[in-house]
Parts: C-alpha cells; sequence; structure tokens
C-alpha cells in the first residue's frame, strides 16, 4: 500500500494546495477529498497519478476546501464516459448530506448528457456510521466524528498483517474515535499550526489542534507512525522542521510532517 499526500494546507493556503491523498496498490486508487478546485488535476498530474484510474473516492464532509475538487473529479469523469474515454465504473461515498450536495451540484452544472451517467456509472453511495466497504480489497470503515462544525466522516482501513490506518478527518479526536485510532498503524490527524504559535493562529477558536495536541494524542493512543497535516502555510519552507522538532517532544513514535507530493509505503 502506497500513500500520496496531494495536498497538505488548510482551507485559506496560497503555497501548498488543501489537505487530500491517494492511496493504491496493484494499480487501484482510493482518493481521499479533493481540495478547492480544479487544481485536484494539477496534483494529480504531477503525482504521476491518473486520474482515469481512479475509481473509488471518498469525500469526509462539505466544506469548499474538501468537496469542490470532487465537483471537477464528477466533471471529468462524466464527461470522458460520454466521449468513449473512460472505462468501467466508478464510486463516490460519503455520508448523505455530502452526497446530496455533490448530486445537486451535478445535476446543476453538468451537461444533462453528462449528468445522466450519476448512478448508472457513476455511483454515488452513501454510507452509515460504522458501516465498512471493501476497496482495494482491503475493508474501510467510515465513521462520524462528531463535529461541532458541519457534519463529518473519518475512516479506518485494515491493512495487511494485521495493521490498521485511521483518518481522523480535518478536526481534532473525539473520543467516539477510539476504538478506530488506538493502536493504529499509522494515524492521520490535523494539526493547525504549532503550540508555540497558538497565540498567532488561533487554532481553538476554528476547533482545530496544535502539534503538541496532536502528538499528545498520538502517544496516548499507542499509535506506531502519526502523520500531520491541514496545516497553515505562513513558513512553508521551514514547516517540516518546525513541527517535527515541536511534535518529537510529546510523541515517541514515527512522526511524518510532508510536504505536497511526498510519498510513503505503508505496508
Amino acid at each position: 500500500m502506497k500513500l500520496t499526500i496531494l495536498g497538505t494546507g488548510n482551507a485559506a493556503v496560497t503555497e501548498c494546495y488543501n489537505t487530500c491523498f491517494v492511496l493504491s496498490e496493484n494499480d487501484g486508487y482510493f482518493m481521499v477529498d479533493g481540495g478547492g478546485g480544479n487544481g485536484i488535476l494539477h496534483q494529480l498530474k504531477h503525482a504521476a497519478i491518473d486520474w482515469k484510474q481512479i475509481r473509488n473516492i471518498f469525500v469526509t464532509h462539505k466544506h469548499l476546501d474538501h468537496i469542490m475538487g470532487i465537483v471537477w473529479m464528477i466533471r471529468m469523469i462524466c464527461q470522458n464516459i460520454s466521449r468513449g474515454q473512460y472505462e468501467g465504473d466508478a464510486v463516490i461515498y460519503a455520508h448523505e448530506e455530502v452526497i446530496g450536495l455533490l448530486r445537486s451540484m451535478a445535476e446543476n452544472l453538468l451537461q444533462k448528457k453528462e449528468a445522466a451517467f450519476l448512478d448508472k456509472r457513476l455511483h454515488l453511495v452513501t454510507v452509515q456510521d460504522g458501516e465498512s466497504k471493501e476497496i482495494l480489497g482491503k475493508k474501510v470503515t467510515f465513521f462520524d466524528i462528531h463535529s461541532t462544525k458541519a457534519k463529518q466522516f473519518g475512516f479506518s482501513m485494515e491493512l495487511s498483517g494485521g495493521k490498521k490506518l485511521t483518518c481522523c478527518g480535518d478536526e481534532p479526536y473525539n473520543e467516539c474515535e477510539e476504538k478506530y485510532a488506538r493502536n493504529s498503524t499509522w494515524l492521520f490527524h490535523e494539526a493547525f499550526c504549532l503550540y508555540s504559535q497558538a497565540d498567532i493562529f488561533k487554532p481553538y477558536e476554528k476547533h482545530h489542534s496544535t502539534v503538541k495536541d496532536a502528538c499528545e494524542l498520538a502517544e496516548s493512543l499507542g499509535v506506531e507512525n502519526l502523520l500531520l497535516y491541514h496545516t497553515e502555510d505562513r513558513n512553508i519552507t521551514e514547516r517540516k522542521k518546525l513541527y517535527l522538532e515541536e511534535g518529537r517532544q510529546y510523541y515517541s513514535g514515527n512522526l511524518y510532517v510532508p510536504k505536497d507530493l511526498e510519498e510513503w509505503k505503508l505496508d
């Protein structure tokens, strides 16, 4: 299983792309969120991922920096199906509210001949809290993170050898996620900024975490590998160095602060 980070930034970044990523194995791809626009096509191109090979997509919630890139994926998929240039079917998973928004936008923004492929070749699938699907031959369980803002789902994927990957979305960990997050081999968690700069970026007012918060959490949950994303971009060239320096004071596992387009082998 390979992880490709397409974007690492929060909603307002200009020096990197919004947070989204792709998991891939054996020529299969699972994309999670799409960022804020058609920049998703640029990121996929520069990650050497053919968007036409993406058959499974998950959208965590309705915020613009996660959903608008998906609208572009819908357009490209339906447009190329119409032209006879897209083989097979594709599936987009999300909770009910997001699926309703995607359907409405597609029906109102696409040409009728393109929107006609919804539910025929491009399937919009509603998932419930605790529901599991098989994606890339792996069991993936979706869960409600009980956001205080827009309704949001995360997911947990069973990797080979008893390993587990858990994505907590882009808000702070909630105790309801413990059965998914505890003892995860990989935990993906947001870190809006350094704790030492909380007075500048005010993460708690936005219901976000700092690097210190995320690292203390991962330590308490017995997480083996922690990946931090959905950050500010004020000092993008020094972000990795500064976040690692702060995080290693509170977390003894393997800590990752990716740049856009970085890749890792997960198992």
